[in-house]
């Protein structure tokens, strides 16, 4: 078990943010450049977020964040959780979307620091002149799998790049989806320069999961199933020969995407024959047409029963009686052996239900029987079957079930508002309801309480969808998956596919991730096996570096906070201060070191500083005699160790062990030290005014003499400036030039 420990942040409420490595580790990455963070649902790719937003506003305080995502329960979902989290005023989040009218939304945009919204009220708005993108330092888009084709995702990300004075982009979903040439378009809609990809198996994730249990079901069809799959099978396969003949297919079987992908290929082929298109295109164009039909009422009967399918059936046939009817349908409705199929399926009716819906139901039943608390979602792909599901559920007296789906109405039947869906999740937490049968609308993002078991009435092609349902599940405690199949069907074919498409996703992404140092793999099972966490609490301006991701890699618990002094604190005694060589020359020239090392030793008990990179005597600008007196100065004056390290993975592996020998050998608490002890009050007023450019010890202490208090010093004119002893006319315009330029970035 992890013990918690939460995020310290001025701009992020006290314990109200859980601090994990992961996390930690992704968000160094994601400040530096554009990123896309590919997390399991249920991990805590918010918190990811927060943190980064946190971190802009506080670089670029004059700044706003902007996050997309794209449904409105969703925005104000954000919104909600951002308003919880971070210690801003109310008034600092706003919410936009399509509800709130244009002639409102000028002021909105102008007048709130974090703003969410839906993508295509921000691509209104930018075309319409009502938003500039230029003071937003941080675009956070939500669910980009989306980013493809016509959606606003990449307008937005364009025009964000091209506009915004400090861009950053973090786009953020469970599943890109399988296809390399699909991620690489989302990459190269929104500019992404890293991926950053954590699963369930990972060694930094796997303590704050829990397990999810798959199983599948193996369904038999009963006999009159498969008379009529033979039936609707005969009808395709003589619709396809006709495609296959003009060279459309290749193959007397197709899915539905080959049969919508042969549709585009004929009107393309009837465009470029205007005004006069061959007849055989025409005739192409039916046979398509009744096949893309057929391929579906066969969907229909092996994966939902006969109800469904007679319920699609009669449509069509009533259809092809109306007037304007095309070609197909009649050419279907007419066809001998649809009416015999309809006659059987009428006949047989409810009397012959989908063995999936008995076992469905027994499965239910049972876990409601053990434990009526339990919550369980059963997601459904048509409408027809989430009706018949929780009109049966409903039956028994202990089950409470209640349907969820989307706010499109279609062919007479009423969708489901955002309010009416609302208020069924509500009851859904609070247990009025135990049951959800829910369509796709249950997969996305919508903050749907963590349940004990999730039931796949049909198995999905879609390795997104898979991913998004699962998650629904093993949030809080572990969960369960059971997919129905049915044998011999595109069940079995889709749930596979699901699964490989997944494995394939992961693989690619994997492959696409910045290359880093890679860490051996003996040290991270060594850490691993580590009963008692190593833990390292580092300032929250070194997590961008990559010190903090190795020592994730490594297996460290990682805990920003905003240290007093030093970058590191590796245990109650033990304190780093990390410098690069160029920063560690640099704070020779401006006189910032020695006064750095003597806080470290007079606040920690084991001072550390870490010296990280080459060429430490090749610049020319300083004495390598200078150095090394600088290194005499802090080694012997002020008992401070020094270790030098190659780069960031050899200052974490140093960071690693030391924590690692005080926390387990040395049993030693990791804690933040109090302030600095002697530093008493004329000292801190000398170490202000020795920040100012060109100023010495002895100067400051000559200023302080003159002018008495630091605010006199800070307010003095070039003229008064240079009635002290060593500072002429060029020092002084310096001093004021800093004190009184605008600060930027």
């Amino acid at each position: 078990m992890v013990e918690m420990q939460f995020i310290d942040h001025p701009l992020i409420k006290k314990n109200s943010m859980e601090a994990r490595t992961y996390q930690q580790a992704i968000f160094g990455r994601a400040v530096q450049k554009n990123t896309m963070v590919v997390l399991p649902t249920g991990t805590g790719k918010t918190n990811i977020v927060i943190m980064v937003a946190a971190y802009r506003l506080t670089k670029l305080p004059d700044s706003k964040i902007l996050m997309v995502a794209p449904t409105r329960p969703l925005v104000l979902q954000h919104c909600i959780t951002f308003k919880r989290i971070m210690n801003l005023p109310g008034q600092d989040f706003q919410a936009i979307t399509g509800h709130v009218p244009p002639e409102n939304r000028r002021d909105v945009w102008s007048g709130a620091r974090l703003i969410f919204a839906t993508p295509q009220v921000v691509e209104h708005d930018l075309i319409g002149g009502l938003l500039s993108l230029e003071n937003f330092s941080l675009l956070i888009m939500d669910e980009v799998h989306r980013a493809t084709g016509r959606y606003p995702y990449p307008f937005i990300a364009s025009q964000y790049m091209r506009t915004a004075k400090n861009p950053l982009i973090l786009a953020l979903t469970a599943s890109p989806g399988a296809d390399a040439g699909k991620i690489e378009q989302i990459k190269k809609n929104l500019f992404i320069e890293n991926i950053e990809i954590r699963t369930e198996k990972d060694f930094d994730v796997r303590p704050y999961v829990q397990p999810i249990e798959i199983e599948w079901r193996r369904i038999e069809l009963p006999q009159p199933f498969q008379d009529i799959k033979r039936l609707l099978g005969e009808q395709l396969k003589e619709h396809l020969s006709v495609l296959k003949k003009y060279g459309f297919v290749e193959s007397p079987w197709a899915t539905k995407r080959e049969l919508l992908r042969v549709q585009q290929e004929i009107q393309t082929k009837m465009r470029e024959n205007e005004p006069s298109p061959p007849q055989y295109l025409y005739e192409c164009l039916i046979a398509q047409t009744a096949a893309l039909r057929l391929t579906h009422a066969i969907e229909l009967l092996e994966t939902q029963g006969l109800d469904s399918l007679h319920r699609y059936l009669d449509r069509m046939i009533k259809r092809a009686k109306m007037p304007g009817s095309g070609r197909a349908i009649k050419l279907l409705a007419n066809d001998v052996r649809t009416k015999q199929i309809f006659y059987v399926v009428e006949r047989l009716g409810k009397q012959c239900e989908h063995p999936k819906l008995k076992e469905v139901l027994k499965i239910v039943r049972q876990r409601l029987s053990e434990n009526e608390k339990s919550r369980i979602i059963i997601f459904a792909h048509y409408r027809d079957s989430v009706e018949r599901l929780v009109s049966e559920l409903n039956k028994f007296e202990f089950i409470r079930a209640s349907k969820f789906i989307g706010q499109s109405s279609r062919e007479g039947e009423e969708g489901m508002s955002q309010k009416e869906q609302a208020q069924i999740l509500d009851k859904f937490k609070t247990g009025e309801f135990n049951v959800l049968v829910a369509t796709s609308v249950g997969e996305e993002g919508i903050d749907i309480p963590s349940v004990e078991l999730v039931i796949f009435y049909e198995a999905v092609p879609s390795e997104i969808r898979f991913i998004q349902r699962r998650g629904r599940t093993g949030r809080v405690k572990p969960g369960k998956v059971i997919v129905m199949l049915a044998k011999g069907t595109r069940d079995e074919a889709f749930y596979w596919s699901a699964v490989h498409k997944e494995k394939r996703m992961r693989e690619f992404l994997k492959e696409s991730e910045d290359e880093a140092p890679p860490v051996e793999q003996k040290v991270i099972d060594e850490f691993a096996r580590e009963e008692k966490v190593v833990k390292v609490i580092a300032d929250h301006r070194e997590v961008p570096s990559g010190v903090v991701r190795e020592l994730a890699r490594l297996g460290v618990a990682v805990e920003a906070r905003q240290l007093e002094v030093g970058d590191y604190v590796l245990s109650d005694r033990v304190g780093v201060e990390r410098k690069n060589v160029s920063d560690f020359l640099q704070s020779i020239v401006d006189k910032r070191l020695l006064e750095q090392a003597k806080r470290l030793s007079q606040t920690f008990e084991r001072p550390i500083l870490i010296l990280e990179g080459e060429g430490l005597y090749s610049q020319r600008a300083i004495h390598p005699n200078a150095v090394r007196g600088a290194l005499a100065a802090i080694a012997v004056g002020m008992g401070v160790s020094i270790i030098p390290t190659v780069d960031e993975k050899d200052t974490a592996a140093v960071l690693s062990i030391i924590a690692r020998r005080e926390q387990i050998e040395e049993s030693r608490k990791v804690a933040v030290r109090g302030e600095v002890k002697g530093l008493t009050l004329a000292e801190q007023q000398r170490f202000v005014v020795e920040g100012l450019p060109g100023v010495s010890a002895v100067l400051a202490e000559r200023l302080l003499e003159h002018f008495g208090t630091v605010e006199k010093i800070m307010i003095a004119s070039e003229k008064e400036l240079q009635e002290v002893k060593g500072i002429g006319p060029e020092k002084a315009r310096e001093i004021r030039r800093v004190l009184c330029s605008l600060y930027s970035p």
